[in-house]
């Protein structure tokens, strides 16, 4: 299932969810430029230089250093991406469920909101092997947690999506429910079975992006409270 576009419209121009895929696009023309330049041996230094090294960042928190190499590192690797199945499938994403939750928090709060998305990812899949020297890198963990967002905010929207089946495919619009409560549920299963495997260079943070999507859910959860608050209040008033 692939999600395509949804049928919820904003009220203005998504100008940060804009800027984050210019931004992610510039910085994969540089690991291009790495690569030509260094080969695979120059872009695997570029992606531990600034990709998340989850013993580095262990290392440094564990002795008090909140800002560091490591921790800047966090979100130096949003921007960065494996090859160009990574960064379109994570654009795709952000396009389609960005916009939305840009829209509902404004600009600057959903770049704040973004970041630490990214950030409480992060620190997730870091909990889960302190020990790895594999970079994580991927703006995957601040997407999964707009996602949360957009379940929590958006349940009902409908999500009009590629369903295949096997060599055949159809177009449905499903609601955001459907949508993303099964993509977390696949993230949970492919999490739980990544336990204890081997860690190898390209594979896939699963718990980064629980953690991320947990995190978005429970802010939204937050925004949602509030909001009903507010209205709770202006009715009274």
């Amino acid at each position: 299932m692939i999600p395509l576009r949804d049928a919820n419209p904003t009220r203005r121009t998504p100008y940060i969810t804009l800027t984050l895929i210019g931004a992610s696009i510039m910085a994969f023309a540089w690991e291009l430029g790495v690569l030509a330049r260094a080969g695979e041996d120059g872009l695997h230094s570029l992606f531990l230089d600034h990709g998340v090294v989850p013993a580095d960042l262990s290392a440094a928190l564990s002795g008090g250093q909140v800002v560091s190499g490591p921790t800047v590192a966090i979100l130096t690797s949003l921007f960065l991406h494996g090859d160009w199945i990574h960064l379109a499938g994570n654009l795709l994403y952000l396009w389609i469920f960005g916009n939305n939750i840009e829209d509902r928090l404004g600009p600057l709060a959903f770049l704040g909101f973004y970041l630490l998305g990214g950030v409480a990812a992060a620190l997730a899949q870091v909990a889960i092997d302190p020990a790895s020297r594999a970079p994580l890198i991927g703006a995957s963990g601040a997407i999964a947690a707009t996602l949360g967002a957009y379940l929590v905010l958006y349940p009902r929207a409908r999500i009009l999506s590629l369903v295949l089946l096997g060599f055949f495919y159809q177009l449905i619009e499903i609601p955001a429910l459907l949508v993303l409560g099964f993509w977390f549920v696949l993230q949970l299963f492919d999490g739980v079975a990544s336990l204890g495997a081997p860690t190898a260079g390209g594979a896939i943070a699963f718990f980064a992006h629980i953690g991320g999507f947990v995190a978005g859910a429970l802010v939204a959860l937050a925004v949602r409270a509030i909001g009903a608050r507010s209205l709770r209040s202006a009715s009274v008033g």
